[in-house]
């Protein structure tokens, strides 16, 4: 019996020897394979190198999702997306990096070493230090809005922003829960003034949908051409090529406080910049319709909370529309979601599956070329 346990126990250990030898070789081919594989990878990027794309932070996550998909039969190209506040520990790594709502300062580009562009999803570089950028070697740019339908989209949001505040969507919506019918009285587009403040590519596509409404529309501009190519339907009169009669009166920068003494509604189309931040403020809205409605749908900073909250509380300000806030994330706990004339969205006003598809393609084609080393197309520089 003695002598049978210890041939068992001699078989035993032989077997466990077999299986560990053969587990360390196992794992002996896996590291081999693995160090092939890199340095097979090696050679494949050093006979085609790797243009590297980076997109910032997590928000806007169909930006990533679209580029990645137009993308995914080119291997040379890598898409990334990291935290916003990891950005600066990897941008260096990157041939072109979409900001988004990153803070693109000097500090962040000194190390970009390899960076060739920051682009935008769209059309704002506020949050992009350009002369610190230019300084660096880094080109600047953004996607034209008029051709990817980023301009449409945005149109669209300020009738919907707008008709929602006219026809009481808030108060619609607690007379649903109440089970009341026929209230709120709502008011009608009809008949009313808009005033476009800033009349680019958004605010040109505004006025061609807001035409059929039968509105006056009034529009201010840093600086009218003498003729204005514009893009139009066959359905509105035009003049040798021309769009005619689409702006009922047109004014400057400096008519801003006049025009919206005159308005019905407001709404806001500006870019932000060093002369436009905080514009909507307490000497504007003074100035408007008491009971005038005011939409946003550009920038957060070109609104003066304080001002916009006392207006409100005043019952001078009829109503507020906007997609874009003073912080982003927007705080759900925001005293100003107390009021029923306020309705608010998530900055989604470009963010349509046309818009995203299109910019997505710019993104896609721009990667391309840099990897190509050929002039960059269907962008706006800016640097």
């Amino acid at each position: 019996m003695l002598v049978w346990c210890i041939k068992r126990q001699i078989a035993l250990a032989n077997a466990k020897n077999l299986i560990l030898s053969l587990t360390c070789f196992s794992s002996q081919l896996t590291r081999s394979a693995g160090m092939s594989s890199m340095a097979e990878k090696k050679d494949v990027d050093k006979d085609k190198p790797i243009t590297r794309v980076l997109f910032c932070g997590p928000h806007f996550p169909a930006s990533q999702i679209y580029t990645r998909e137009y993308l995914e039969k080119y291997p040379f190209i890598q898409v990334d997306d990291v935290p916003l506040k990891q950005v600066p520990d990897h941008i260096g790594n990157y041939d072109l990096c979409v900001s988004k709502n990153m803070l693109f300062d000097s500090n962040v580009l000194s190390r970009a070493k390899q960076l060739k562009l920051i682009m935008q999803f769209g059309v704002g570089l506020e949050g992009i230090d350009i002369d610190a950028a230019t300084k660096h070697g880094i080109k600047v740019a953004r996607i034209p809005g008029d051709a990817t339908g980023n301009a449409a989209s945005c149109a669209e949001m300020a009738i919907y922003l707008t008709l929602g505040l006219l026809r009481k969507q808030n108060e619609m919506q607690i007379s649903v829960q109440q089970k009341m019918l026929g209230e709120p009285i709502g008011e009608t587009l009809l008949g009313k003034t808009v005033f476009i403040m800033g009349f680019g590519n958004i605010g040109i596509d505004l006025a061609k949908r807001l035409k059929p409404f039968d509105v006056k529309i009034i529009a201010t501009k840093r600086s009218w051409p003498s003729n204005s190519e514009v893009l139009i339907p066959k359905a509105f009169p035009t003049q040798n090529g021309v769009l005619d009669d689409l702006v009922d009166e047109k004014g400057s920068h400096g008519d801003i406080y006049e025009f919206a003494s005159k308005a019905d509604i407001v709404v806001c189309c500006l870019s932000m910049n060093k002369e436009t931040v905080g514009i909507l403020n307490k000497p504007f809205l003074s100035s408007m319709k008491k009971g005038a409605l005011l939409v946003n749908i550009a920038r957060g900073g070109l609104l003066d909370y304080e001002a916009v909250v006392q207006h409100l509380e005043s019952g001078h300000l009829g109503g507020l529309g906007i997609d874009v806030a003073w912080k982003e994330p927007f705080d759900p706990n925001d005293p100003v979601l107390k009021f029923k004339n306020v309705i608010l969205t998530p900055h989604v006003a470009g963010v349509t599956e046309h818009s995203y598809r299109s910019m997505a393609k710019v993104i896609g084609d721009v990667a391309l070329q840099l990897h190509a080393g050929k002039p960059l197309k269907g962008i706006e520089l800016v640097n």
